[in-house]
């Protein structure tokens, strides 16, 4: 077993009856570009918040993570709600997404920049991307510490260059700090086609 799998797995353990997780505001914000049907993947889902929401909104969700027991927890709670939600535990690096698979994907508070090709590719033409993690330029210490595992200024719209951008926040640290979107960077990408 891989180190990051037996941390999440400690992680998830340690936090019994918190099932689903949040959907990201990406998603909440812009559900309303979502397909009416088609497959969905969320791309290290944690207790698969966007991904309960996904199935929610009827597309037929894959939810992937490190860890087991999180995987197993989205499952249990997808059979007892009727979602058409499957939950697996997968190496993201070790086995990326297949070309032209999803109709949409999401990815929230993960960074793996040698990922994104794969997803790129794992998207159908048409396909929509809803992504949203850490940047640099923060005002709290949420998210990691290590600069690695946050988005440099611009690197999101650079990562999802051959993508149709939709929609696009990465607010920094300019104006009124204590409105608007603070830490983070969120896109909505279309593949074109």
């Amino acid at each position: 077993m891989s180190d990051a799998r037996e941390k999440w797995d400690a992680i998830y353990r340690g936090k019994p009856g918190v099932m689903p997780g949040n959907a990201s505001r990406v998603l909440v914000e812009n559900h309303h570009l979502l397909p009416a049907s088609g497959d969905a993947l969320e791309l290290a889902c944690g207790l698969a918040g966007n991904a309960v929401l996904l199935a929610q909104h009827g597309l037929r969700t894959q939810s992937w993570d490190i860890s087991a027991v999180a995987a197993e927890r989205v499952a249990e709670y997808a059979r007892a709600h009727g979602l058409p939600l499957t939950a697996e535990a997968r190496d993201l690096m070790r086995n990326p997404p297949v070309p032209a698979t999803c109709d949409v994907i999401v990815v929230a508070h993960f960074l793996e920049r040698d990922l994104f090709p794969y997803i790129l590719a794992a998207l159908r033409p048409g396909g929509l991307l809803f992504y949203q993690t850490f940047t640099r330029a923060r005002i709290s210490d949420a998210g990691p510490s290590n600069p690695e595992f946050r988005l440099a200024s611009g690197e999101l719209l650079a990562l999802c260059a051959k993508l149709e951008v939709l929609v696009y926040r990465e607010e920094g640290l300019i104006g009124d700090l204590e409105k608007g979107l603070r830490d983070e960077a969120m896109i909505v990408a279309r593949r074109p086609g």
